[in-house]
């Protein structure tokens, strides 16, 4: 069956304006979903609450590929993500994750890291900030 990736669910979940985010969520993320960034775990309720305030901050950007892998439900990817905020600052963050698809090839779960490359002191938890 085919899966879902992670640079797709981000464009669909924070750079394509006028996408519901129930609709997003559902089209890359199970009913049983659950993220731990940065030794934080999120239910999906948790985690959708995450992303409706990314909404209210991020105007735009873009995911740039540097390695995925998918063996059977398992999936390792590493990439940047560049988003340009309301406010006009850029913040750069390397994500580093290891994933779990379920059997519809959605995300069951999702493990990952990140790493500040651009972006000031505040901008350090907009991995997981609410």
């Amino acid at each position: 069956m085919p899966h879902t990736d992670i640079s797709t669910a981000i464009t669909d979940l924070l750079f394509t304006p006028g996408l519901d985010l129930e609709v997003a969520a559902n089209r890359h993320f199970a009913p049983d979903y659950r993220q731990r960034t940065d030794g934080r775990w999120d239910d999906r309720q948790e985690f959708l609450a995450h992303i409706a305030h990314l909404r209210q901050v991020v105007a735009g950007g873009s995911v740039q590929v540097h390695d995925e892998l998918v063996d059977g439900d398992r999936y390792a990817h590493r990439h940047t993500v560049n988003v340009t905020k309301n406010d006009g600052a850029t913040v750069r963050m390397e994500v580093y994750l290891f994933g779990e698809f379920a059997p519809d090839g959605r995300f069951r779960r999702i493990e990952e890291t990140t790493l500040m490359l651009e972006g000031t002191a505040d901008d350090r938890n907009l991995g997981s900030a609410r």
